[in-house]
C-alpha cells in the first residue's frame, strides 16, 4: 500500500495552465503504475493518463492528448500532472491512483491506491 495525497489543484481561466503532484509514502513508488483520473460532476471517474513503473510507457484520454503531460520523480516519488491549454471541459475532481498490475490499467477498477483528489475548475 502506498498513501497519495494531490496538491496543486485551483481555479484557472481557460487557456491557463496548472500542474498538479501526488505525494507518495512507502519505499515501492518505482514499482508502481501511476495514473491520474478526473471526475466532473454528475459523470463517471475516467482516465486521463498512466505512466508506468520505469516509464517506457505512457497513454493519455484522446480528450487531454497534446495538452496534458504525466511524468514521474522515482527519486522524489512524485507523479506530476502538467496541464496546459484548459478548458472549462477540464473542469473536475483529479485523482492520483497508483496500482501493481500490469494489464487493464485503463480502467479505476484495477487500482487499490487513491488520493482524495484535488479540485480543478476551469472558468470560461
Amino acid at each position: 500500500q502506498v498513501q497519495l495525497v494531490e496538491s496543486g489543484g485551483g481555479l484557472v481561466q481557460a487557456g491557463g495552465s496548472l500542474r498538479l503532484s501526488c505525494a507518495t509514502s512507502g519505499r515501492t513508488f518505482s514499482s508502481y503504475t501511476m495514473a491520474w483520473f478526473r471526475q466532473a460532476a454528475g459523470k463517471e471517474r475516467e482516465l486521463v493518463a498512466y505512466v508506468t513503473s520505469d516509464r517506457s510507457n505512457r497513454a493519455y484520454a484522446d480528450s487531454v492528448k497534446g495538452r496534458f503531460t504525466i511524468s514521474r520523480d522515482n527519486t522524489k516519488n512524485t507523479v506530476y500532472l502538467q496541464m496546459n491549454g484548459l478548458s472549462s471541459e477540464d473542469t473536475a475532481v483529479y485523482y492520483c491512483a497508483a496500482t501493481l498490475r500490469r494489464v487493464l490499467i485503463q480502467s479505476p477498477e484495477n487500482y487499490d491506491n487513491w488520493g482524495r483528489g484535488t479540485q480543478v475548475t476551469v472558468a470560461s
